[in-house]
């Protein structure tokens, strides 16, 4: 009885202590089944893209996207992209990374986001640092409120120099993906049909710029808003529809009252979700 005993209370102390721990997120396969940052990092180390998809003011998203990339990266070569930064602001993206302008330049010449400092620049630095490529991948976004306000058919008015910025034309374009419906019936239709040409733009070119800046025996790693990853569509589209055997895993990113169970709604969103508490502070 004693030695029943003597293994019975440590095991009893040990999930009462596990029970009292408050985590702050959960990783979920998209069975719905728990998983945990080992084999995230295994599966990304397998890939050749990694898109992470985020919610743009979550602390610990931001947290584990750094988190990923610096573990990532001592096992894989690298290359970083973000939506966040768009493709004309590239050089001065590079000029930041070989040291060539401060931060304060760089906040005045390029156009960043209001929570670049808090959020993006970590990721940043840790390229300029470590010597990494970053992309500006996404549209500038003069382009997608010129689709929105006339079609994608007005992109064929921009120069020469100006469609070195997006995704070649024609752009290829599915007006019966789940997503882009959804997005017209969360509008109620307001936007117009070309509410979902804009968002498909924006995903064309950052699929376009990802694929242009792989490396052999590398993985690109991206960070975009989960919405242009989420069900396997957005960016994972392009990037699959031009190249099918390409190694891509998705994350997508939810937040919930209670984290030890992926919701319903959220199966099959992703490879792996990452689901939030929802009390977890904001950036902004």
């Amino acid at each position: 009885m004693k030695k029943i005993l003597s293994l019975f209370i440590p095991l009893f102390f040990v999930t009462i202590l596990q029970a009292q721990d408050k985590m702050p997120y959960q990783l979920f396969d998209k069975k719905g089944k728990k998983a945990n940052y080992g084999k995230l990092l295994k599966a990304a180390e397998k890939a050749e893209v990694v898109l992470f998809g985020e919610h743009h003011d979550n602390s610990v998203v931001h947290w584990l996207q750094l988190e990923l990339t610096k573990d990532l990266g001592e096992k894989r070569e690298v290359v970083l992209g973000a939506e966040m930064i768009e493709a004309d602001n590239q050089k001065q993206l590079d000029q930041y990374l070989r040291g060539e302008i401060d931060q304060k330049a760089f906040d005045t010449l390029a156009r960043l986001w209001n929570n670049h400092k808090t959020d993006y620049k970590p990721l940043v630095d840790y390229a300029k640092e470590h010597r990494k490529h970053f992309v500006a991948t996404n549209v500038p976004r003069r382009y997608a409120s010129m689709v929105f306000k006339k079609g994608l058919e007005a992109l064929e008015a921009l120069t020469p120099e100006e469609k070195n910025w997006i995704a070649p034309l024609p752009i290829a374009y599915d007006a019966q993906l789940p997503g882009y419906v959804k997005m017209i019936e969360m509008m109620g239709g307001h936007g117009g049909d070309n509410l979902p040409k804009a968002q498909a733009i924006k995903d064309a070119t950052m699929a376009y710029f990802i694929q242009k800046n792989q490396k052999p025996e590398s993985v690109f790693i991206h960070y975009n808003g989960t919405y242009h990853s989420d069900n396997f569509e957005g960016i994972y589209w392009y990037l699959k529809r031009n190249n099918p055997e390409s190694k891509i895993i998705t994350i997508a990113t939810v937040t919930q009252k209670n984290i030890s169970q992926l919701e319903a709604e959220h199966y099959n969103k992703a490879d792996y979700i990452l689901v939030v508490d929802e009390d977890v502070t904001k950036t902004y």
